[in-house]
């Protein structure tokens, strides 16, 4: 086992959480918008949606999608229409949006939660991505590519977990900070409403 080419794969992922890009503009906005407790449903939901592609890439499914591009189109077609969709709730669901922990619907956590998992499980980028990422670090020649896939699979969502979760505790703070202006409820919906939508034409462009 080549533990050099585990640590350059995790200090690779690192760099690519950091580096901005949609879900971690997403886990951001949610942070600022409801609460650090709020992106970090977020995260849990991204990291799911990545268990899932590693498992299509462990058993061979990504190569199928990646080769066809009919299926590569529906998923990617279903994917921005969704966020079309939660783009549309958002506008309709008023022009102030509440900070205050306690007056929070208790529910929000697990919508938030299946929010960021359904953007990442039906985003097929991920799926090519990691296609295309995790065969240059395989780091045994006596485990199964199947083990391998799956540990640099967990290694990934330890590493973007911890990224992603310091952008959802650190931006969650400026909530704090924005709860005294009338305005921030109006902004913060209009941003979440810009970012569905740019990710929605992301989706449909690359």
């Amino acid at each position: 086992m080549n533990y050099e080419i585990l640590l350059a794969f995790s200090m690779a992922t690192f760099v690519l959480a950091l580096s901005p890009g949609p879900d971690n503009i997403f886990v951001l906005i949610q942070s600022i918008s409801n609460g650090k407790k709020y992106g970090l449903a977020v995260v849990a939901g991204l990291m799911t949606g990545c268990l899932v592609h590693t498992t299509l890439l462990a058993f061979g499914v990504s190569a199928i999608i990646k080769n066809n591009p009919p299926i590569f189109t529906f998923i990617k077609m279903f994917g921005a229409v969704y966020l079309l969709y939660l783009a549309v709730m958002v506008y309709r669901g008023g022009d102030a949006i509440s900070i205050a922990g306690e007056t929070k619907n208790k529910n929000k956590l697990g919508i938030l939660y299946k929010q960021g998992f359904i953007m990442n499980v039906l985003n097929p980028k991920v799926t090519i991505f990691f296609l295309a990422f995790f065969p240059g670090f395989l780091f045994s020649d006596s485990l199964s590519n199947v083990i391998q896939f799956y540990t640099l699979g967990f290694l990934f969502i330890v590493v973007s977990s911890l990224v992603f979760g310091a952008i959802a505790v650190l931006s969650g703070q400026i909530s704090n900070f924005l709860t005294a202006n009338k305005r921030t409820g109006f902004v913060l919906k209009w941003i979440q409403v810009i970012v569905f939508i740019g990710i929605a034409i992301y989706l449909l462009i690359g």
